[in-house]
């Protein structure tokens, strides 16, 4: 099958929230719906993710998707990071936990390429830039179709030259990281001014991505000319999503009111609900992943003192209009918002 046909019976994607959102339930029950549900590679060593590949095909579920974090860059002055370290001993001291060292690693990438190609995987998506032509090229000589994530046109024409099967388009509404090749540029754009400007430029298949809430959201998107939707933040409070409690409930709490891109957490631009954590670290360096290690800790030790205002509350611009629904239900009802577009 390739990408468009893909697509078109399987037009809504379940967004792979690295972190611990995404479970195998939540892939399964996407998929059994007649969704398109995706793992997150973020964060697991080879080993874990292999076995979570393993967990979601003895679930039954043999069409799906498996997203990898590209590689950062080169590693940030040492002096920023000791200086964003004395900033965080307060917050450190909250909870009593230790700031973690500020690691620079590759997230495993050889070793999880190696995996993906070895496991004939149906989808493999990437985040945070393009791989080479030679890592597409051989991962569909393996079977499987390939899509990077874009926030502009010109990653878009990037991803398409190098031999991606398709595009996912990510509006500046979108929870979690920002996808941008690179994290220094400020030039974001709303899904709907996005999708039709990665349309016309490339001729592959673009999935919208941020802000996909609705039904009413999957058909603007759909008439905008995207192929199909990716949604997150609708799937966190779906009894299958991993996300925390505390995260959950922060979603339909009324005390949080809006969401901010911040760096504080991982030193990468990412959209979450505004906290305390959030306004008193405006000005954390850019600096991913190091930044995210040395918080990772923290932010453990505030999601087991269900503290909200020192966790990484990940959550699109209309998170508001998460429900605690099963996943299932979720894709049946924005399936047939495709189904009266046209689309299937």
């Amino acid at each position: 099958m390739n990408l468009p046909e893909l697509l078109g019976a399987r037009p809504i994607l379940q967004a792979p929230m690295a972190g611990g959102a995404t479970t195998p339930s939540l892939v399964h029950a996407v998929d059994g719906a007649g969704g398109l549900g995706s793992l997150a590679a973020g964060y697991l060593s080879t080993a874990a993710l292999s076995e979570r590949i393993d967990e979601v095909r003895a679930l039954g579920t043999e069409v799906f998707g498996v997203n990898v974090f590209v590689p950062s860059g080169s590693r940030p002055p040492d002096a920023d990071l000791d200086d964003y370290r004395a900033e965080l001993a307060e917050e450190a001291l909250r909870h009593g936990a230790e700031i973690g060292p500020a690691t620079h690693d590759d997230d495993d990438w050889d070793a999880k390429i190696d995996l993906l190609a070895e496991s004939a995987v149906s989808v493999v998506s990437f985040t945070f830039g393009c791989p080479s032509a030679r890592v597409l090229h051989r991962l569909r000589d393996a079977g499987a179709l390939t899509v990077v994530t874009v926030t502009t046109v010109e990653e878009a024409r990037t991803a398409v030259a190098r031999g991606a099967d398709g595009v996912c388009a990510q509006g500046l509404e979108a929870g979690g990281h920002r996808a941008t090749f690179d994290p220094s540029r400020s030039d974001d754009r709303p899904l709907l001014a996005l999708v039709p400007e990665v349309v016309r430029a490339v001729d592959v298949p673009v999935v919208a991505a941020g802000g996909v809430m609705s039904a009413q959201d999957v058909l603007a998107a759909l008439a905008a000319g995207a192929s199909a939707v990716q949604l997150g933040t609708a799937f966190l409070r779906c009894p299958e999503s991993g996300a925390q409690p505390p995260h959950k409930s922060a979603l339909a709490d009324p005390g949080f009111a809006a969401t901010s891109l911040t760096r504080a957490f991982t030193g990468r631009p990412a959209r979450g609900l505004t906290n305390r954590f959030v306004l008193e670290h405006p000005d954390a360096p850019a600096a991913y992943p190091e930044v995210h290690h040395m918080t990772r800790p923290l932010r453990a030790a505030a999601a087991r003192a269900a503290d909200t205002g020192g966790m990484a509350l990940w959550a699109g611009t209309g998170f508001r209009q998460a429900c605690e629904v099963p996943a299932a239900d979720l894709v049946a009802e924005l399936r047939e918002a495709a189904v009266r577009s046209g689309s299937l």
